[in-house]
């Protein structure tokens, strides 16, 4: 009996020392103690805004597979956890929240829409997680707190670029606005729109609004034609944009559509048609750019995903690469080490323009202005911070 006893004793405790063992094991697979270094990602792979989280991830995989194919960083390999937010603000909180506290990321990449970062920013923040948007223009995101970071121009240069061009360059002295109530995006746009054109000495005769997801505008766009405005300018995403580019042409009004970088997407094109011809958006980049090194990038992208790059697919690169060169410089992928470095990013040169942080986190870089011509989006000009 007592042999059993003591053999019984010495079951347990080898259970016991296994147990920690196997936790111990675990616990090192995570964080700075694995093989991989864990980068999180978040984004619509599914939804109405899809094409963005699509382009973005195809960008982000790209940077990190030829990362990985120089032999990673710091002698680890690089490994992206994808989660889909449906584009729902709601479900881009869930995903951050289960990158961080189950899949133990050491930095985050996401979103493309501001109302999404906005939800999961917070969390990240509350976390210690550096969370990188390659593509939120509102100036609210970064305002989240320290560990939240932006690789693209924001709404407040956006709206002066446009109410420049709308100016300077197509000669208007009026405009009406027709923006979405429901997006963070849109909404800020319009006002940094509205404010750039009064103060040049433009007037805005109309400011109509709708909802995402609609899909019947006739009411609006009945009201702004019997303001007869030379242009409109309309700061929502492609997936209404092309809607009520149709439904105006069908109702007669012929103003000019005007609009910021939530247009571009391929499947503009297929929405709205002809319909978009003569519309005007400001973007990151232009594909037509001359540059070897954006030549090199976009031959690469369609080497490797087989179709043409579009804004979200660059800003998704830039995001990603400089996110690796500050884990880099960092030394570690121990995320406040990431913060840091990330926080000291300067004059990195990125597919959409040179980029560098400004104490607020957010990237100091020029725009462009395209025209929609016949499916394609051709530059028009270029306008500097």
């Amino acid at each position: 009996m007592k042999n059993l006893k003591r053999s019984l004793v010495t079951l347990v405790a080898f259970s016991s020392l296994a147990a920690s063992l196997l936790t111990l094991t675990a616990c090192e697979k995570k964080g700075s103690g694995s093989n991989e270094i864990l980068i999180g990602e978040f984004g619509a792979m599914t939804g109405g805004t899809a094409t963005f989280g699509q382009s973005t991830h195809k960008g982000v995989m790209l940077a990190v597979e030829e990362a990985n194919d120089g032999g990673g960083i710091l002698g680890r390999k690089i490994k992206v956890i994808t989660e889909d937010d449906q584009g729902k603000p709601e479900e881009a909180q869930t995903a951050v929240t289960k990158l961080i506290n189950k899949d133990r990321v050491s930095a985050i990449l996401g979103e493309v829409a501001s109302s999404n970062s906005l939800a999961a920013a917070p969390v990240a923040q509350q976390n210690r997680i550096p969370m990188v948007t390659p593509a939120s223009t509102n100036p609210k995101v970064t305002q989240v707190g320290d560990y939240i970071f932006r690789m693209c121009f924001i709404d407040p240069f956006q709206g002066r670029v446009m109410a420049k061009f709308a100016r300077n360059t197509l000669k208007l002295d009026k405009v009406a606005i027709l923006r979405d109530i429901k997006s963070d995006y849109s909404m800020g746009l319009a006002d940094y729109f509205i404010k750039a054109f009064t103060e040049a000495g433009g007037t805005i005769v109309a400011d109509e609004s709708y909802s995402a997801g609609d899909k019947d505008f006739s009411a609006q766009l009945t009201s702004l034609k019997d303001k007869n405005p030379p242009a409109i300018f309309v700061p929502g995403y492609y997936t209404e944009v092309g809607l009520i580019a149709r439904q105006a042409r069908k109702l007669g009004v012929h103003s000019v559509l005007m609009g910021g970088d939530g247009w571009d997407s391929e499947k503009l094109w297929e929405i709205g048609g002809d319909a978009l011809n003569g519309g005007y958006f400001s973007n990151h980049y232009s594909v037509d750019n001359p540059s070897p090194m954006i030549q090199g990038f976009v031959t690469s992208f369609k080497n490797r995903w087989h179709e043409t790059p579009d804004a979200m697919a660059a800003l998704g690169y830039d995001a990603t690469k400089i996110l690796i060169d500050a884990i880099r410089r960092a030394g570690s992928d121990d995320p406040k080490a990431i913060r840091d470095s990330l926080a000291t990013t300067r004059g990195f040169s990125g597919i959409t323009g040179n980029i560098t942080l400004d104490p607020n986190r957010d990237a100091i870089k020029a725009a462009v202005v395209l025209e929609v011509h016949d499916g394609k989006f051709v530059y028009k000009e270029t306008v500097d911070p």
